[in-house]
């Protein structure tokens, strides 16, 4: 099969006919393969383009560097017989056909040079085991070695080989399958399912930064919930995220029952997509609830009860972050604020919407509000048509009621107008508690509404504050 109009269309053939001719130059056979040749097929966008060499890949490489000249950079991973030709945004990715074979306990290979067909039947996936010659008498040539595109048309994920031993020889591709399948929302072969389930064990082998990788790149698909169902239907997620997977299941007392937090969690988390593609507000609706499990009680009178859970789960966060190798620094930070947060503006709804509450919550978001009401919109997940209007129209209200008294009263990430440094001057004092104690006394004033967010308002208050401490200016 030719697919040289295709590739015509997704305006590569300049690059794959300059490849071609330079392989051709120095008599050898050479493929684009994998993942751009996917790409190609669905006409979706790919940041970079995978050659095969039959022979050595980096020579070929090197060749192909020198004929583009000056401003093309070449760097060569000897140790992985790899090199990488870069000029502007493009990247060129080149290694010779190899064969691989796999010791238990490590997913690194045994690595020996190989034919085209050893390289494809290596591959993950048969959607990722397609190549296209770049050679100019076969240009254009597709070879499909395990009817790749069939699985594309069909919408289907399926391991080239036994696909026990191609995850046994390389977990991360289980993740991977979990991954692509949310991507492009396709379906995962029976087979190579019952397989990933099988061999789930396999992922302890697997480093924790690898793992994030793939979960990052499930967070940033269009439904990222498909790769979470997938996870925990395969016996992944309790392996790599037992905190998530213990909101799963739902448990019943005298006849009452709670919902399954798993499940609420999921549809939190693609109301949140629909609305951003920002990871870290994703990353936040999946951790909103996150102890839930730890907190649950049975109360005679209430029933379930999952009482402080916002504020565990914010404690929660640097610990998951941690074991996650996430940054530790202010996206930590945001999370965390998400996760405590994210019952405020319901409590407003219910005790009403005070200045003095809308303040405080403006003080406290600060500039994620608005993200935190899109988290607290996205977790009403009632079944009830009329209740979940109720909700959002009292949210409507909340959102209203913010911008009045932030138009007036300028609270947002505001500073008190005297400062500590400035009250211990004043008082001749030197740190001590009662200059924590004024400057927080300053601030509660303007938040309740007592003083106006004004220098002269706060100092006649700071004056007030001081001679009931027995302190007077100096």
């Amino acid at each position: 099969m030719n697919i040289s109009k295709l590739i015509i269309q997704r305006k590569k053939e300049k690059i794959f006919k300059a490849v071609g001719s330079v392989a051709d130059s120095i008599s050898r056979e050479c493929y684009a393969v994998g993942g751009c040749v996917r790409d190609m097929m669905l006409d979706r966008p790919s940041v970079d383009i995978d050659f095969v060499s039959v022979g050595n890949g980096i020579e070929l490489a090197e060749a192909v560097a020198r004929s583009m000249g000056k401003g093309t950079h070449l760097n060569v991973f000897r140790n992985f017989g790899t090199a990488q030709v870069k000029r502007g945004e493009m990247e060129l990715e080149f290694v010779g056909a190899r064969k691989e074979s796999y010791d238990r306990q490590s997913r690194n290979p045994i690595v020996e040079d190989g034919t085209l067909h050893d390289d494809l039947s290596r591959r993950d996936f048969t959607i990722n085991a397609m190549a296209v010659s770049v050679n100019t008498a076969t240009f254009g040539d597709l070879i499909d070695l395990f009817d790749g595109i069939s699985d594309l048309k069909a919408g289907i994920i399926r391991t080239p080989l036994d696909p026990d031993i191609t995850f046994s020889d390389d977990p991360l591709r289980m993740m991977r399958a979990i991954r692509f399948a949310t991507q492009l929302g396709f379906e995962i072969y029976p087979a190579t399912l019952e397989a990933i389930t099988r061999n789930a064990q396999r992922i302890k082998i697997i480093t924790r930064e690898r793992i994030m990788d793939e979960l990052m790149k499930i967070m940033r698909s269009a439904c990222p919930s498909l790769g979470w169902r997938l996870l925990e239907q395969t016996g992944l997620l309790q392996l790599i995220f037992p905190e998530l997977h213990a909101l799963c299941g739902v448990e019943t007392v005298k006849g009452r029952g709670h919902k399954d937090n798993f499940l609420h969690t999921l549809e939190v988390l693609d109301k949140v997509a629909a609305k951003t593609g920002d990871v870290w507000l994703r990353w936040s609706a999946l951790l909103h609830d996150i102890a839930k499990p730890v907190t649950k009680r049975w109360d005679n009178s209430l029933g379930w009860t999952f009482h402080n859970h916002n504020f565990i789960g914010s404690k929660m966060i640097p610990r998951i972050f941690r074991q996650m190798k996430f940054p530790m620094n202010d996206r930590m930070r945001y999370v965390q604020k998400m996760v405590e947060l994210h019952m405020r503006p319901i409590a407003l709804v219910e005790e009403g919407v005070t200045d003095s509450a809308i303040r405080r919550l403006l003080h406290d978001a600060g500039n994620d509000i608005t993200d935190l009401m899109t988290l607290c919109e996205a977790d009403i997940t009632s079944k009830n048509a009329e209740k979940v209007k109720r909700h959002l129209e009292n949210f409507a209200s909340v959102r209203r009621k913010m911008e009045e008294v932030e138009a007036r009263d300028h609270i947002r990430n505001f500073q008190p107008p005297v400062d500590g440094s400035e009250i211990m001057t004043i008082f001749g004092l030197q740190p001590s508690r009662e200059v924590g104690v004024l400057k927080q006394a300053i601030k509660d004033a303007i938040l309740d509404g007592v003083i106006p967010n004004e220098r002269e308002a706060a100092m006649e208050f700071l004056l007030s504050q001081a001679a009931g401490l027995g302190l007077s200016p100096v």
